[in-house]
């Protein structure tokens, strides 16, 4: 079995990287979507709105357990287009990583519906639908709530991705506050957590936008049909737009306001003819965020 295992390995660095960011994104849906499954389809008899949550954090926690050591466990592309932009990750990655995360949140919730279908068939009377008492695709992405303006629902995304941005960033940063390696990726699980349960109801907190339009292509072909991209006034572009938009501001304020007061490194304040010839002045590493 060994032998056979080390035949399947692969050197290709940027593939291993992607491979990682696929599987942290599946583990991350599987319990997350899953999660709002059991609650949906057993009348909230087996859960509640708190058990999504939890579901999602600690889905996010292992998650990030399962890639941190290969890919630095991004699991976001509003996260990997912020650490390109930080300059701590290669723009020539960030469309294969986008790529492999929805495809990982795809294959997430086919795995998800592979498991509850009955539950769904019998909780929707065979009729699979958007909105209405028995609707069912918001088991997989998320959804205005009836009282949200498309504006409103934008602002909440911003919001909550700027403040995941900002718990992400510090958690990462070691000249702030450091932690012990493993500690790391259940506090950002934790951040998750609150996030939920103080900005989820206006709709559902999705601040992934591979977290919702895998699960939304999904259920497009998997027979929601084409309402999955017209509910809510058309609200499928808002959890892919906003959460890059709130990732970037949260990256800017998390920068202005704390990492660039840092004082400087003894690395940073070595001169380059201190170092090796034609080094260049040291500057943070972030190979991993958590």
């Amino acid at each position: 079995m060994d032998g056979l295992l080390k035949n399947c390995r692969i050197k290709n660095q940027l593939l291993r990287e992607c491979l990682a960011e696929f599987l942290g994104v599946y583990v991350l849906i599987l319990f997350g979507c899953g999660s709002v499954a059991q609650v949906t389809t057993s009348h909230e008899k087996n859960g509640q709105y708190l058990s999504i949550n939890l579901g999602f954090s600690l889905g996010v926690t292992f998650g990030v357990f399962v890639s941190r050591g290969v890919s630095g466990a991004h699991l976001n592309p509003a996260v990997s287009l912020s650490l390109c932009v930080l300059g701590r990750h290669p723009w020539k990655k960030l469309p294969f990583f986008i790529l492999f995360q929805v495809f990982g949140a795809f294959l997430a919730a086919a795995t998800v519906y592979l498991q509850y279908y009955d539950a769904i068939q019998t909780y929707s009377g065979g009729e699979l639908t958007v909105t209405g008492p028995t609707a069912t695709a918001g088991i997989f992405s998320t959804y205005p709530a009836d009282y949200l303006s498309m504006w409103g629902g934008i602002v909440d995304q911003v919001i909550g991705t700027a403040a995941l941005l900002l718990c992400v960033l510090a958690l990462g940063d070691q000249r702030n506050t450091p932690l012990q390696d493993g500690v790391r990726p259940v506090l950002v699980g934790a951040a998750v957590l609150l996030i939920g349960i103080s900005m989820g109801s206006n709709s559902g907190y999705a601040i992934n936008p591979a977290r919702d339009i895998g699960p939304r292509l999904f259920t497009y072909l998997m027979g929601w049909g084409a309402e999955v991209f017209t509910a809510g006034g058309g609200w499928w572009w808002v959890p892919i737009v906003a959460p890059c938009v709130g990732a970037l501001l949260g990256t800017l304020v998390y920068e202005l306001a704390i990492e660039v007061h840092h004082p400087p490194s003894a690395g940073e304040l070595r001169p380059p003819s201190q170092g090796a010839p034609g080094t260049e002045l040291e500057r943070p590493s972030w190979p991993h965020l958590f």
